[in-house]
């Protein structure tokens, strides 16, 4: 049953290429922007990049499951923060590319055995992780 579906749509800019010079809008307006190839990758890093999109996209996710599972377990959820950090490389195995994605997970103060099985369950329940799944550290010392 889906619950809710976006459209975004991405042109090419002017060097007809999406990820150096495009241009991302949605229906609604919502979002319009324009994205820049990273510097790393020969762009000029003007405005985001797909790989920072995703990311944002990804830590959302990923910290509104922790959030849900925290507050089920009657926990602050508060504290808790998540940084994504999404790689482009090279595949190996067929010389096109890859994306990878690392999660560092921050609950200042937490019990490390509260924690750790609820970031199992935020694994368990973020679709972004069935996607593409990620690999997950856990950070529970002191405050942000």
């Amino acid at each position: 049953m889906t619950l809710y579906a976006t459209t975004v749509t991405v042109t090419g800019g002017s060097s007809a290429h999406g990820r150096a010079t495009g241009r991302a809008v949605s229906p609604d307006g919502a979002l319009d922007l324009e994205l820049r190839l990273p510097r790393e990758l020969g762009g000029d890093s003007g405005g985001p990049n797909p790989e920072q999109l995703f990311a944002a996209a990804y830590a959302a996710c990923f910290q509104a499951a922790l959030s849900l599972a925290a507050r089920r377990r009657r926990l602050d959820p508060a504290p808790i923060s998540v940084a994504a950090t999404v790689t482009f490389g090279r595949d190996p195995a067929d010389d096109g590319y890859r994306v990878d994605v690392n999660l560092a997970v921050r609950w200042p103060d937490a019990d490390p055995d509260v924690a750790a099985p609820l970031v199992a369950r935020a694994a368990a329940l973020c679709p972004y992780t069935k996607m593409s799944p990620p690999a997950i550290s856990l950070s529970v010392d002191g405050p942000l």
